[in-house]
């Protein structure tokens, strides 16, 4: 990746945050690497070298600033927008893929050789993905060190790392500082809330339209998997090492995300999940921007700026959501759902409860029973009376979910995408708009136009644009590369 060292320094002296998570700037004179808006002094030109990783700085024998946590720093957003190996890896390693299945699980997913995958990803990003991975594992280890009572050679473990030493060295490395130090200089105060639950902020980059994504939400919610309350969105999660829950609540400048883990190792892959669900990683300024050169479009994004597209946690369960939502309405789609859910309510060993701790209140928050979606192999176990839906509609559900549980169809973030909505089509019962919205939320496809959805002509009418399929298809060209965005916006108009 070619970093203009120009715009990067201007970027640097300016402290703009929007170029967080973008690129870190290493200063050689200190031994540092930082990310853009880092508040210290400008370094001098001559001092200053670029990366386009975190990683590709610690190769070069740089540590993290202290000051302004470049680990912490938005992704770039590129690799949530970017359908190519090098973004499928970049989500995939993100969710802990090398930490589980190491980098020939990797290179399995993506159908590529070891060899070929470091080289791209080396050309790209200046770091393999073991150095990748580890820079992950480095963060991971910070925060469970600095909002855990866990031991150390729990944390290790917990964070990826296999073995103590090479936790130490790592974490030594990246930081300037030993674990222990680490811990003395935070207190070492485990999270409240008790064992298993980790408070941290996530960071976005600005504006973000908090009202919209918590709408979205809202108005989607499945009683028993999440529920919005008091302006914080709760949901069970379904993780690699066991189930979780998670409560997430925008604030000024990130998002205050409480986290109840049954296995500590899922910490990496929860978060990211909680990242992309709320779409934290894009950059609204590109994205409205664009939407905002479109004169039915302008006075919304004028008003809304940052509005986001809330992706999945997990793509079988939006699957399942968008076919059971064919044709009918949110509320009659809910009411199916929880039937589906009380079919499989037997799976207990995917329920978390406890107390989940609201950030800014005192009080705890009553004991919440959230329990993730049902899995493939849970739903394909289901009688047909656990479906109360038409004998065809159910039966595609199930193709689904046979296809998912035999890999031939991946539904995770690091899928392909256009190879997913061609087997998706493939399928009985599936047509564009069940494809396209899946390949919107589930796979994150930043450009997908659902022409024929109700709500989306109904908005297009509002504002006055053509709300004819055909039509309204070719008029969205102008929305390149941003027609999922429009989506959303024009859902909002509706």
């Amino acid at each position: 990746m070619e970093l203009d060292f120009e715009r990067c320094y201007r970027a640097v002296d300016s402290r703009d945050q929007r170029f967080d998570g973008w690129f870190y700037t290493g200063v050689t004179s200190t031994g540092i690497y930082c990310r853009p808006s880092c508040p210290a002094m400008t370094p001098k030109r001559q001092n200053v070298r670029f990366f386009p990783s975190a990683a590709a700085a610690q190769g070069a024998g740089l540590r993290a600033c202290r000051r302004c946590r470049p680990d912490a720093a938005p992704g770039s957003p590129q690799w949530d927008v970017r359908a190519d190996v090098v973004g499928r890896a970049m989500r995939l390693i993100a969710d802990g893929v090398v930490d589980r299945d190491g980098i020939p699980g990797l290179a399995a997913r993506l159908g590529y050789t070891e060899r070929h995958l470091h080289r791209m990803l080396r050309a790209e990003l200046g770091a393999g993905p073991l150095a990748l991975a580890r820079a992950q594992r480095a963060q991971t280890a910070r925060i469970l060190i600095e909002t855990t009572g866990l031991g150390l050679a729990e944390v290790a473990f917990a964070a990826g790392f296999g073995s103590v030493r090479q936790f130490n060295d790592t974490v030594r490395e990246v930081y300037g500082a030993t674990p222990s130090e680490l811990r003395v200089s935070r207190a070492g105060r485990p999270a409240a809330g008790g064992a298993g639950t980790i408070t941290l902020r996530l960071a976005y980059r600005p504006p973000l339209h908090a009202a919209a994504l918590l709408d979205f939400l809202a108005l989607r919610a499945l009683p028993g998997v999440e529920e919005v309350r008091d302006g914080t969105y709760h949901r069970g999660l379904r993780l690699p090492h066991g189930a979780g829950t998670v409560a997430l609540t925008p604030a000024d400048g990130h998002v205050a995300a409480t986290l109840r883990l049954a296995d500590m190792r899922d910490l990496a892959p929860a978060v990211a999940r909680c990242r992309r669900l709320l779409d934290l990683d894009a950059d609204p300024v590109a994205v409205d921007s664009t939407l905002a050169e479109d004169p039915a479009l302008a006075p919304a994004v004028r008003a809304e700026p940052g509005v986001r597209l809330p992706h999945a946690v997990d793509g079988f369960e939006m699957a399942v959501r968008a076919i059971t939502t064919q044709q009918i309405s949110l509320q009659s789609a809910r009411t199916t759902l929880t039937h589906l859910l009380t079919a499989t309510a037997s799976s207990v060993d995917h329920e978390v409860d406890g107390e989940v701790d609201l950030p800014d209140r005192r009080q705890p928050h009553d004991q919440l029973r959230l329990r993730a979606f049902p899995g493939a192999e849970e739903v394909l176990a289901v009688g047909d009376e656990g479906f109360r839906m038409p004998g065809a509609r159910r039966e595609t559900i199930r193709a689904v979910a046979r296809a998912v549980a035999d890999g031939s169809l991946d539904l995770a973030p690091g899928g392909d995408r256009e190879e997913a909505v061609r087997r998706l089509t493939a399928l009985p019962g599936i047509g564009p708009w069940t494809a396209g919205y899946v390949a919107m939320r589930a796979l994150g496809d930043p450009d997908v136009l659902l022409p024929t959805d109700l709500g989306v002509r109904r908005g297009a009418a509002a504002l006055g644009l053509p709300d004819d399929p055909k039509n309204l298809d070719a008029y969205a060209d102008r929305w390149r590369p941003w027609r999922s965005y429009a989506v959303i916006r024009l859902w909002r108009a509706a």
